[in-house]
């Protein structure tokens, strides 16, 4: 997409705490933090012409021809290093769906292979072209490691591959052979951590190890100097935090009764996973919310959870409450790559009656955790530093409890707003695969060519009856929309 080619690249050679947190709990497979997507297309897609704009798009994006090296012990940050035996073949894959080539088919594939965990010594991305859907059509699958990019740098990066036209000229193959050796020569070897001798690696990770705490003690330090000449200070500064405690703890946890909030039904977990989606028209979902007084997210949000209340009423389970998370994105350019978002979580109402009304404290849950969300992308840093000196005994049953008491996570992305096509074949419909990461499922919705397009992914031995889940959220959005059909407008 030519609009897209200028974009800002920004990938650091060394992974973020945070990124390396996400690298280190997916050695537990139940807490894979990475995202998919399926592209179904009106036709098969030519695989040569695809191939030859992904050749391009590694020799342009650095990240997509790196792998992973550790740090020594995890004292710091793992570090990205050219590939010197990248293989595009085994990232570019070529299948068909055996007769008759549902939809259904589609998304049971899909799911197997994001099941498959990656070669962690290899670069962490790979596409696999379907043919044989049925209706004469194709799909693409991508699947992409959450370390090398979040959602929104992943769809920015897919710019790369798509096109405005159906008929846009296929551009000239780049030498990628040229462009990795140049690569592994501009690395230089005496400087590069994989080559460095045990002794020099031990020493540049206590190095970033004195870096991080000093930064944390040099703040604190800050701090304190000044309490000696304003004892209101420290008063403020512990009621801050005890209040932040009070509201962190408070979130997943029992209410004023002492009763759990939560499922009851979605208590088991498991590293299987089951697709679903469902399709809306966008201008629907944008009126329902200018009608009811919120946002996209807003709508989308309250229609999942009235779907998730309706598919426990109707197994006679009443429900106190149940707890979810969303995505608050910190992004302020648009380059592609890296990591910038903030993970907030929220109690939500485990009964509704009007769906107007119940839209309206989501809306008002959300906003409180959204503000505290967006504020606080260095503390989460801060936090993941400190966490990836821990055992990884230790993270991954930390992050399995915390995952454990989740209902459901859910993100919204804005995908492009007219067709666009991947080497001549129209794109009809992309369903993303949020990182279920130990909860019960990932809902992640994304807007593209005036749909809004929900994808479910979901742990079937959390939710026995994914099919009935979606069919529950149809109706529960159903009854959004209508609400909003029926309200009297201005004008």
């Amino acid at each position: 997409m030519t609009a897209t080619r200028e974009r800002e690249l920004r990938f650091d050679a060394k992974m973020s705490d945070a990124e390396a947190l996400m690298w280190t709990i997916e050695k537990d497979p139940w807490l894979n933090p990475s995202g998919a997507m399926v592209s179904v297309l009106n036709q098969p897609l030519n695989f040569e012409a695809f191939r030859i704009r992904i050749n391009n798009a590694v020799a342009v994006i650095p990240r997509l021809r790196e792998r992973v090296v550790p740090g020594f012990g995890r004292l710091a940050p793992p570090t990205w290093q050219p590939d010197a035996e990248l293989d595009l073949d085994y990232h570019i894959r070529h299948v068909s769906l055996p007769a008759p080539g549902s939809e259904r088919q589609l998304y049971d594939l899909c799911t197997r292979l994001y099941e498959d965990p990656y070669d962690r010594t290899r670069p962490l991305w790979m596409f696999v072209v379907i043919d044989g859907l049925e209706g004469g059509r194709g799909a693409l699958f991508s699947k992409m490691h959450h370390t090398v990019t979040d959602g929104v740098g992943a769809l920015r990066l897919s710019e790369k591959y798509l096109e405005l036209t159906a008929d846009e000229p296929a551009p000239a193959e780049v030498d990628l052979e040229a462009v990795i050796a140049e690569s592994l020569a501009a690395n230089n070897s005496a400087t590069s951590p994989e080559s460095a001798i045990p002794g020099e690696k031990l020493l540049r990770s206590l190095e970033h190890v004195v870096k991080r705490q000093a930064g944390i003690a040099k703040r604190a330090v800050g701090e304190v100097a000044t309490w000696a000449g304003d004892p209101q200070q420290v008063r403020d500064l512990a009621e801050e935090a005890v209040a932040s405690a009070r509201s962190t703890a408070s979130q997943l946890s029992p209410d004023g009764d002492g009763e759990p909030i939560g499922s009851p039904l979605w208590t088991n977990r498991s590293r299987r996973r089951h697709l679903e989606s469902i399709t809306i028209p966008l201008d629907d979902v944008k009126a329902t919310g200018k009608a009811l007084g919120g946002s996209i997210n807003d709508v989308f949000v309250a229609g999942v959870t009235m779907g998730a209340i309706d598919y426990h009423a109707k197994r006679n389970v009443e429900l106190r409450g149940l707890n979810a998370s969303f995505v608050v994105s910190t992004r302020q350019d648009a380059a592609i790559g890296g990591n910038s978002f903030s993970p907030a979580l929220v109690t939500m109402p485990g009964v509704y009656r009007s769906p107007k009304k119940f839209l309206g404290e989501v809306r008002n849950r959300m906003a409180e955790r959204r503000e505290g969300a967006g504020h606080g992308g260095g503390a989460m840093d801060t936090l993941a530093g400190l966490a990836n000196l821990m055992p990884t005994s230790v993270l991954t049953q930390v992050a399995r409890s915390q995952a454990a008491r989740l209902d459901f996570a859910t993100s919204n992305l804005r995908g492009a707003p007219i067709p666009v096509y991947m080497s001549g074949a129209r794109v009809e419909k992309m369903v993303l695969m949020g990182p279920v990461a130990g909860t019960p499922m990932n809902i992640t919705t994304m807007s593209y060519a005036g749909d809004f397009v929900i994808g479910l992914l979901v742990d079937p031995i959390a939710v026995d009856d994914p099919a009935d889940l979606r069919e529950c959220l149809e109706s529960a959005f159903r009854r959004l929309l209508d609400a909003a059909a029926t309200r009297p407008t201005e004008g």
